[in-house]
């Protein structure tokens, strides 16, 4: 699994040498803090990242059970301010924003003018006046690291000139996940308790303002913490203090939100993918598809009421040899009909797994399939996504 997420990384990092570029790889706000605490460190996303600290399966298996840290301040925070802001977004994103209650969340996506997904990302309507740390933003996002300077130049070309957008550079993010992330949390953070899937609200930590979201991307309950990035490294510090709590690699966070079944953008997602595709209708909201009024709406809207040419699907794969992202499917004469973007050794499920790509018609769980890396054929079976249930904690949940 490390190899696959550090070749991961370097494709992506190091394709600017091809152009004769140097890569720019900058520094997280806990690069020192990771070091001294174990971290593997690899380029990914434009920055050292920690790839794992003890083993990418005993860190997946801790997050399962316990409560795993996992450094996300490469990702994008945005905050928008200005008049009509839910509106302007309402144009580039098939979610309901302008619904979307104070200190609540909601998965969306950024789409282009074909209705190619460019992003997918978070965006939260903030409380007014000073219930927040975004000083005078109305919404704020959270957008994928290796996107996030093209995002804001895509937002700052299509969103009305008197939308201020800020790219908050100075602010770490931290992503506590797992079932005991609770109990680490608020021994810390009292209050956060309140707090219920897709919620989020301001809490203080030693006079510091924190903005707390109950949301990952493990599909376990959770946390991610948005603080001064001067505070992260005595903050990360106070959580791994806790005993149910351990710094977690990108490694584990790769397998983790792959038995979630959640896709991972420029791999199982991209600007030639749209929501059908990718099996993300729950991302257009019904007032938004009544209206048809997004980018895309038309090709997107008639996908799903037709159905797309292929579709996202979980693999489940026999053996034990994992899978990995650009092996093919091909059918019974050997002609390639689809393709994997996500594969690997899941470790809760104790077995290989994948995503891919497959015609509409063969996207049936139970469906056989065949696919061939490096010249070797291995039998796969299109299943249920996702893998592992999710846990989040739900508003009424007991």
């Amino acid at each position: 699994m490390s190899d696959a997420v550090i070749e991961q990384a370097q494709d992506a990092d190091l394709a600017g040498e091809a152009e004769g570029e140097e890569p720019v790889i900058q520094t997280l706000p806990l690069d020192a803090w990771h070091r001294a605490h174990g971290g593997r460190m690899v380029p990914f996303a434009g920055y050292e990242m920690p790839v794992q600290y003890k083993g990418i399966m005993a860190e997946h298996l801790w997050t399962r059970e316990n409560a795993g840290l996992f450094d996300v301040s490469h990702m994008g925070q945005v905050g928008l301010t200005g008049e009509g802001v839910a509106a302007a977004l309402e144009a580039v994103l098939p979610g309901d924003v302008a619904g979307l209650a104070p200190a609540k969340m909601r998965y969306s996506l950024l789409l282009n003018d074909e209705g190619g997904i460019l992003d997918d990302l978070m965006v939260t309507t903030l409380p007014a006046g000073d219930a927040h740390p975004f000083g005078e933003a109305s919404h704020y996002m959270v957008v994928n690291g290796a996107t996030k300077y093209d995002d804001v130049s895509y937002l700052l070309d299509v969103l009305p000139e008197d939308i201020v957008i800020n790219l908050m550079e100075d602010q770490a993010l931290l992503a506590l996940q797992g079932p005991k992330a609770v109990d680490a949390l608020s021994r810390i953070v009292p209050g956060v308790e309140s707090l219920v899937f897709m919620t989020a609200g301001a809490f203080a930590w030693n006079g510091a303002p924190l903005w707390i979201s109950r949301s990952g991307y493990t599909g376990e309950d959770g946390f991610e913490i948005s603080l001064p990035a001067e505070i992260a490294d005595a903050f990360a510090t106070a959580l791994c203090d806790q005993p149910e709590v351990e710094p977690i690699g990108l490694g584990a966070r790769d397998s983790l939100r792959l038995e979630a079944g959640l896709p991972l953008y420029g791999h199982d997602l991209d600007p030639e993918t749209t929501p059908v595709m990718a099996d993300l209708g729950f991302a257009l909201s019904k007032r938004r598809r009544e209206a048809g009024d997004f980018a895309g709406a038309t090709r997107i809207l008639s996908e799903r009421e037709n159905g797309p040419a292929v579709k996202r699907v979980g693999l489940t794969v026999a053996g034990r040899q994992p899978v990995r992202e650009g092996a093919s499917v091909v059918d019974a004469d050997g002609a390639i009909i689809g393709r994997v973007t996500s594969g690997g050794f899941a470790p809760s499920v104790g077995a290989p797994i994948g995503m891919a790509y497959v015609p509409a018609a063969l996207a049936v769980p139970g469906t056989p399939l065949k696919l061939i890396q490096r010249g070797k054929l291995h039998d796969a079976t299109v299943a249920a996504m996702p893998f592992v249930p999710h846990r989040y904690i739900r508003a009424g949940a007991k």
